[in-house]
């Protein structure tokens, strides 16, 4: 006949259980953290770029309105609308003329240069601030129009 002893060991399974779920869950919360930090970031990230294609369409919103018609020396023009990535506010300014346009025929072409800045927003107060520099390139005063002869630009008389 052969006598068990007990030992002190009664309970040591349900310790040890007990610290492996302690383990596991810690794992799992800090999996679960990770997972919503990351989205949010994504989120963040979505935000922000609609902010600078808002800002974007600012920038061609100004430069559509100097190809309608150039600014005067002392005059800037600001336009603010929302388009579906958000809202902008932009504004052109007059800078400065060249009258020598590098690839250009010298003395036929003048060139006024404006500094666009455009501010998009977007929910969340997600934003982006752009500036843009513009060149508008238009004939000399006294040259009608232009023709094109062997690959260049000739002037024709008025």
């Amino acid at each position: 006949m052969s006598i068990v002893r007990q030992t002190k060991v009664r309970g040591a399974a349900l310790i040890v259980a007990l610290i492996l779920l302690l383990i596991v869950t810690l794992l799992a919360t800090t999996g679960m953290s990770l997972s919503v930090a990351e989205l949010a970031m994504a989120g963040n990230e979505q935000l922000h770029r609609q902010a600078v294609d808002a800002a974007s369409a600012g920038v061609e919103a100004a430069i559509a309105r100097l190809a309608a018609g150039a600014l005067e020396p002392t005059s800037s023009i600001s336009i603010a609308d929302t388009t579906a990535s958000g809202s902008y506010f932009a504004r052109a300014r007059y800078v400065g003329d060249s009258t020598t346009v590098p690839g250009f025929s010298a003395g036929q072409f003048s060139a006024q240069h404006f500094e666009i800045e455009s501010i998009g927003e977007a929910a969340r107060g997600a934003s982006d601030d752009q500036l843009q520099g513009v060149m508008v390139v238009s004939s000399t005063p006294g040259v009608a129009s232009f023709v094109q002869r062997e690959g260049g630009l000739t002037e024709v008389a008025p």
